[in-house]
C-alpha cells in the first residue's frame, strides 16, 4: 500500500485534487474535518483543552467555544503549540486506524495543509504539494469564506512562518494557478505515484 499526502497552502487546491480523486474511486482522509470531528466528540480532547488552554473554551454544554479557542490560540504561540499538540496526536491515531481499515487499498491519499507541522510527513510514501500564487489564493478563499484579504494574508503569513527541515524527498508539484489544467496533471501524478 501507498500512502500520499496532499498538501498546499489555504486556497491552493488541495480540496479540488481530494475531490477529482474521490471521483475516480480513490480513498481520502481529510485531517481537518476529521479533527473537527474529533475534537467534537472526544471527551479527552476537550478535557486536554479545558486543562491546558483554557476551561472557558469548553461551554456549559460541553461543546468548544471554537470562536474563543481561535482568540486563545492565535494570539499565543504557547497556546497554538499545545492545541497542536492534542489535535495532531488524535489525528495521527485516528489515520492510523482508518490505514488499517482500507490496507487492502493499494492507494491512499490523506489531505493536510500542515504536513510537516503535524509530523504526518513520516506516515506517508510521497508527496503532492498543490502551489498557486498568493494573488490566486487570496482571491480563492475571500471568495469562499467571504472574508477581508488581509485576514487572508494574515493565515498565509501564519502558514508561511513555518519552515520546513526538509521537503519529503518524493513530492510531486501540482500547478493550480489557472495556467495549467488540473485533471491531467493530478493523472501525470497518479502515474508517477504508483
Amino acid at each position: 500500500m501507498s500512502i500520499i499526502a496532499i498538501t498546499g497552502g489555504i486556497g491552493s487546491g488541495k480540496s479540488a485534487v481530494s475531490r477529482m480523486l474521490s471521483v475516480m474511486g480513490m480513498l481520502v482522509y481529510d485531517c481537518d474535518s476529521r479533527a473537527k470531528s474529533l475534537m467534537d466528540r472526544s471527551d479527552n480532547i476537550k478535557r486536554r483543552i479545558a486543562t491546558e488552554i483554557s476551561p472557558d473554551c469548553i461551554s456549559s454544554d460541553n461543546t468548544i467555544d471554537r470562536g474563543l479557542l481561535s482568540r486563545y490560540v492565535f494570539n499565543d504561540a504557547g497556546a497554538l503549540d499545545r492545541l497542536n499538540k492534542i489535535v495532531h496526536g488524535a489525528v495521527r491515531e485516528d489515520f492510523n486506524r482508518w490505514c488499517v481499515r482500507h490496507k487492502d487499498n493499494p492507494m491512499l491519499f490523506v489531505e493536510t495543509a500542515i504536513l510537516y507541522q503535524s509530523g504526518m510527513d513520516s506516515m506517508v510514501d510521497g508527496v503532492w504539494e498543490v502551489v498557486a500564487s498568493e494573488d490566486t489564493r487570496v482571491a480563492r478563499v475571500m471568495a469562499r469564506n467571504h472574508c477581508p484579504a488581509s485576514e487572508v494574508k494574515a493565515r498565509i503569513s501564519s502558514q508561511n512562518s513555518f519552515i520546513p527541515r526538509y521537503k519529503h524527498p518524493r513530492t510531486i508539484y501540482i500547478d493550480n494557478d489557472g495556467s495549467k489544467a488540473l485533471l491531467p496533471q493530478v493523472l501525470s501524478a497518479l502515474a508517477d505515484s504508483r
